[in-house]
């Protein structure tokens, strides 16, 4: 674990990571919010972040009694969940900068994985984060609507890259019977993606690529309901059109994001001084392109992952599996049972000499926000950080 000194030197060469919607939001949000130094920063984010939700849900959102009570979010509370992320991830980010001088700008870049975007260009100072909850809170009831009958699922395979034309060529195929929609809703690797589909529409996927796309492709279904953004399913409530339109009178000035923003929605850094709008508007129904920023991250010499937010998973867990599969792919002295799993990883070995920043992944070090800020946290009120830097060494 990086110690203060250590993380705040080596933030030229970090980058931000924002967590978005899981079916479980709370993370160690109330150990920080018990934490008598770190309590008044964290009780007050939910707090306006809970009156911002309120006000556009238009019912009470307490998201201090939820957090201090351990109420997990659900699929119905899923406006208290959009707020309960966002006000926990700035509030890690103000305990950072406020406790141990470490700030966003300090970074190489960050990104967001769905609604961390938000997070991210609210943070780099793009959006007021206001203004910024609006669009996703003014669109949570009908996101929850369309939820009711979609069911997530991975498509992957062990044995060669997807072919992600005929991915896309299959849900247009299911979609034109007209019962139901698929899309996919995240691209997670170049073997693997995350699927969303109304009613019957996985199965129907699950037949058509037996032929399509070969034997050695595999679908495995979730119970869960989600929310369908980022898939087409949300032209069905005109949610894109909608966000665009409250997008217009969102107020600011017109500056690029500092650090820098990389959007999942285009997996480029293509946010400047007046596009988010745009970009925004892209959001609520594109893909995100998480792997591009996963390989981004590498490619530019990022050390160190910083992951913000309650519980981050998505986001740890591709960087896991990338460093497991890299270190499986090159080490010499694999037995003869993991040398063949090796072996058949043939995405990656396609992939390895034309990105050879991918075999950086297992030397990326990966720091928890909310565990660091737990570990580290100041024991008595008043001591500057840099004294318990001196106490703890």
């Amino acid at each position: 674990m990086l110690t203060p000194t250590q993380l705040r030197a080596g933030m030229a060469n970090s980058a931000w990571s924002y967590r978005g919607y899981n079916t479980t939001n709370l993370g160690r949000s109330d150990e920080l919010l018990a934490h008598p130094v770190y309590a008044p920063i964290v009780e007050r984010w939910l707090m306006e972040c809970g009156q911002v939700a309120s006000e556009i849900l238009r019912r009470n959102v307490d998201l201090v009694t939820r957090v201090r009570e351990r109420q997990e979010t659900s699929l119905e509370s899923y406006g208290d969940a959009i707020a309960l992320i966002v006000a926990m991830e700035l509030a890690q980010l103000e305990l950072l900068a406020h406790f141990f001088q470490i700030t966003t700008e300090q970074a190489r870049f960050g990104f967001g994985y769905s609604l961390g975007e938000i997070t991210a260009l609210v943070a780099s100072g793009v959006m007021d984060f206001r203004s910024a909850l609006e669009i996703p809170l003014a669109l949570a009831n009908d996101c929850v609507a369309l939820a009711e009958g979609v069911t997530l699922g991975i498509l992957f395979t062990r044995a060669q890259e997807l072919n992600l034309d005929q991915v896309r060529r299959i849900c247009v195929r299911v979609n034109q019977a007209g019962r139901g929609v698929v899309g996919v809703s995240s691209y997670l690797a170049p073997n693997s993606v995350l699927l969303m589909g109304q009613g019957d529409t996985l199965d129907r996927f699950r037949e058509l690529m037996k032929d399509d796309l070969g034997q050695h492709v595999h679908l495995r279904k979730h119970d869960q309901q989600w929310p369908p953004m980022h898939t087409p399913i949300v032209w069905q409530k005109n949610i894109p059109s909608r966000a665009a339109d409250r997008m217009h009178t969102i107020p600011g000035d017109l500056v690029a994001p500092k650090p820098p923003v990389l959007s999942l929605v285009t997996g480029k850094f293509s946010y400047n001084d007046y596009n988010c709008r745009e970009i925004l508007y892209r959001w609520t129904d594109h893909p995100q392109r998480l792997w591009d920023a996963v390989y981004e991250s590498l490619a530019v010499g990022v050390q160190t992952m910083i992951h913000v937010g309650p519980a981050p998973n998505i986001v740890p867990a591709t960087f896991a599996r990338l460093s497991d599969n890299v270190t499986a792919q090159v080490k010499g002295n694999l037995g003869m049972r993991a040398l063949s799993v090796a072996a058949r990883r043939y995405w990656l070995q396609a992939l390895l000499p034309q990105r050879a920043a991918l075999l950086r992944a297992p030397f990326v070090q990966h720091v928890i926000l909310e565990v660091w800020l737990l570990l580290h946290a100041p024991a008595v009120t008043g001591i500057a950080p840099q004294a318990m830097e001196s106490i703890e060494g």
